[in-house]
């Protein structure tokens, strides 16, 4: 429901509705206001503003890491229900992503623990099919932590801290997710070094870029989503400190 009232598809359904229906001039005009944007949100370009917007927080610059930091994978979701915790097929593209980017970083620090993340809606864990592939990948088992039961990024970094004591991680996750995935694991009380596995931001093409897509809708609708996460996760972590100091 709030991914819904999150999506500029419904804000321009909204704005519609308010232009044709309501009789205040100001009301109308504003209806339309809230739809045009809308429509521009839903374009390459008015996504990738957003997504720009976002992205454009992530630490550039090398990482201060120790050699040995965890390095913790965050995942991103199955596209449908797997069959076991060997059914790696299922893995949504960006989990893929930063599953593979987190295995490379393990090969640059292979005396560093593998700790893969999530549960799911289903039976079988996504931390599962995550450690299978890492260990597909050349991860040996016995690098790896599986943590199966936290079902968004502020539980991630709560749940594992029960399993690590703070220190620095490096954290690895999309450029888009990595500003309020640092922010959670900063609150449990860890040093995350970003290490993202690549960006949604793609820059002005053809003529194309101007015109709404349903790429477009997906996309606007991650970062909003994000936005919105960042402001709620800012809220979360002045709460968790000031219960710290009390």
């Amino acid at each position: 429901m709030t991914d819904l009232l999150l999506s500029p598809l419904s804000w321009l359904l909204l704005g519609g509705l308010a232009a044709f229906l309501l009789r205040r001039r100001g009301a109308r005009v504003a209806g339309v206001a809230i739809a045009l944007c809308s429509t521009v949100l839903m374009t390459p370009l008015g996504a990738n503003v957003l997504v720009r917007l976002v992205e454009s927080r992530v630490p550039v610059g090398p990482c201060n890491a120790p050699p040995d930091a965890p390095i913790v994978v965050l995942g991103a979701g199955v596209d449908h229900q797997p069959r076991d915790g060997k059914d790696i097929g299922v893995l949504s593209s960006a989990s893929l992503r930063r599953l593979v980017a987190g295995v490379q970083l393990w090969h640059q620090h292979p005396q560093a623990r593998f700790f893969v993340l999530g549960a799911s809606p289903f039976e079988v864990p996504e931390s599962d099919l995550y450690a299978d592939l890492a260990e597909r990948l050349g991860v040996p088992a016995a690098s790896i932590t599986r943590e199966s039961t936290s079902t968004t990024t502020w539980e991630n970094a709560q749940h594992l801290a029960a399993l690590l004591p703070p220190r620095p991680i490096r954290l690895v996750t999309s450029a888009l997710h990595a500003p309020r995935a640092a922010l959670a694991f900063r609150a449990a009380g860890f040093q995350p070094c970003l290490a993202t596995s690549g960006s949604d931001y793609l820059g002005p093409g053809e003529a194309g870029y101007f015109v709404p897509r349903t790429s477009a809708l997906r996309k606007a609708d991650a970062a909003i989503h994000e936005i919105v996460g960042d402001i709620v996760y800012r809220w979360r972590a002045r709460g968790a400190m000031s219960g710290a100091e009390g």
